[in-house]
């Protein structure tokens, strides 16, 4: 990579005019009427924390919501504010007139990231102090990223990975990375550390997550056998008896003896090798989501509450922020988030909890939420595609890429993991036999709509919304209507006239309109539907003396015979 350049001295903002920027901004204050002294100055590469200390009385969110008037008074582009935790005191970063750029080398060559006792050291870029941030993945231990296009969301991604190839060999760390966008990441194919080719297919990228989950369940009953907790654990176990040429035994009962009751063990060998972590990059989750949401959301959820103990972890990233991507599911299980630049005020809600994200500068600035909650305010490094294909070459030379076919690659006798439950949950019947009964349904009880048929069959809302457009296109059923009503075009048959129903219990029932009519109809041991009866007699039979009954009578059998006769 680049050598780190010089800071721009046209960049640092000199003693004198950090002064009178806070003399200005405190004039502004005033104009709002809001009483306080600025007690600190800290310049950073991109913009300056000034930190006010309000007068007593002074309610936070009063000064909160003054950050478009305090940005234009100040002839600022935005300006955050925001209370810094843990003191007595309001911070309103304002962007400095010329930005520092924060190159990645600059800080792969720092001593913090040099002296890291990170296991999977990711770079985010500097603070406000113009510090280096660099986090911990294993310990997150997942991340979710989320900005608008032009915000920097793509470079913070390939400054992670990159911090990453420095640190990790690829024995230690494998990637699976999923871009449908096929533009990203597809720069990474064929390097050493790829479980697999960058995919690119959406139903791909389900059966790679699939199969993660599969390794966490293996890797899981690995590290049961040797009775460990993690996989640092279970990688010095297993490297400890390597180095001392020991067998890994462990003592298991196979039964009892039948004379005396007592139970039987045996010694079990095992020979593990190490196993490396895995990270799994997803470049744009909006997508994944739009074609199989259900799938995707439901792997998702096992990999991100359980897949922390066996070494593997996710980065998600998307540009669409929105309630039906960053589902309640998701968000739940991904503690630590990172909001680039965002255009509303609800975008920075879904991702952080709270607005801010929509005041960033773009180009790299973002809020980094860790997993207690505590948000900081980062500009990230930047690294050129130039950068990025020499360190992609040089990897490329070092080593062939060991694929697995089985990661993209749905098993034979199909995923049926216990733990994942399927999008709709649905039987293992033909879709044809599926089809007739669910038209069978809906002519015997003359009922039609996706949830009905969701009961009827014990199915799934897509396989019944599946069924339902099938009936359409077959003109069992009409289209809905303007509010989503359906019509059912095929005619009952004779002995389904309306659904006839044989009572649980009690006297039988028949219904009449008239008592001099009842004899027309006969009696059957069927219920008829009333209303239907009511209204076929009135239209065969019409005289003045149903017009005159609002409804028509119920009568038992009994009833029904003593007035016929």
């Amino acid at each position: 990579m680049d050598a780190p350049k010089a800071a721009d001295p046209d960049a640092l903002l000199s003693e004198d005019a950090l002064e009178q920027n806070a003399r200005l901004l405190m004039t502004v204050l005033d104009d709002f009427g809001i009483e306080g002294k600025i007690v600190q100055v800290r310049p950073g590469p991109v913009v300056t924390l000034y930190e006010l200390e309000p007068a007593p009385g002074v309610k936070s969110a009063r000064v909160i919501g003054l950050a478009d008037d305090i940005a234009r008074s100040m002839s600022a582009i935005s300006a955050r504010v925001a209370v810094i935790p843990g003191r007595n005191a309001i911070g309103i970063e304002l962007p400095n007139s010329v930005r520092e750029m924060v190159p990645l080398s600059a800080l792969l060559a720092s001593r913090p990231f040099e002296n890291s006792n990170a296991r999977l050291p990711l770079i985010l870029g500097k603070d406000i102090g113009g510090g280096p941030v660099i986090a911990d993945l294993a310990s997150m231990p997942h991340l979710l990223v989320a900005g608008t296009t032009g915000s920097g969301k793509s470079v913070g991604l390939n400054a992670m990975i990159l911090s990453l190839l420095y640190r990790m060999p690829p024995e230690r760390c494998k990637l699976i990375m999923v871009d449908p966008k096929m533009l990203e990441l597809s720069i990474y194919d064929d390097i050493p550390h790829l479980l697999t080719p960058v995919v690119t297919e959406p139903k791909k990228a389900v059966v790679a997550l699939k199969w993660a989950v599969r390794e966490m369940e293996e890797r899981y009953r690995a590290m049961s056998k040797i009775g460990v907790r993690n996989l640092a654990a279970y990688n010095k176990r297993v490297a400890e008896a390597r180095e001392n040429d020991e067998t890994i035994k462990r003592k298991v009962q196979i039964g009892f003896d039948k004379d005396t009751g007592q139970p039987l063990y045996e010694e079990q060998e095992f020979d593990f090798e190490p196993l490396p972590m895995i990270v799994i990059v997803i470049d744009e989750m909006a997508d994944l989501m739009l074609v199989a949401g259900k799938d995707v959301e439901a792997v998702v959820q096992r990999l991100a509450q359980m897949a922390r103990a066996a070494g593997i972890h996710l980065i998600m990233a998307t540009q669409r922020p929105s309630v039906d991507v960053i589902t309640g599911t998701i968000k739940a299980n991904f503690p630590t988030r990172i909001s680039f630049q965002v255009t509303s005020k609800i975008d920075s809600r879904t991702i952080l909890g709270e607005q801010g994200a929509e005041q960033l500068l773009g180009m790299g600035d973002m809020l980094y939420m860790a997993g207690g909650g505590r948000i900081t305010r980062v500009h990230g490094a930047f690294v050129s595609d130039a950068e990025v294909e020499r360190v992609v070459e040089h990897l490329k030379k070092q080593a062939a890429p060991s694929y697995m076919e089985d990661v993209t690659e749905e098993p034979s006798e199909g995923f049926d993991s216990p733990f994942i439950p399927g999008p709709s949950g649905d039987s293992g019947e033909s879709d044809a036999s599926l089809y007739d009964k669910a038209v069978d349904v809906v002519l015997r009880d003359r009922r039609v709509s996706t949830s009905y048929i969701q009961r009827r069959l014990r199915i799934g809302y897509n396989r019944a919304a599946s069924l339902i457009e099938e009936m359409e296109d077959q003109s069992v059923i009409s289209a809905p209507n303007h509010a989503g009503k359906r019509e059912i075009l095929v005619p009952p048959r004779d002995d389904e006239l309306m659904p006839f129903k044989k009572p649980r219990s009690g006297p039988k029932f028949s219904f009449s309109p008239c008592p001099d009519r009842i004899g027309m109809h006969g009696f059957d041991e069927r219920v008829f539907t009333w209303r239907a009866i009511w209204w076929r007699h009135c239209f065969l039979h019409w005289d003045p003396w149903p017009a005159l009954m609002p409804w028509p009578r119920i009568v038992t059998q009994s009833q029904a015979n003593r007035l016929h006769s």
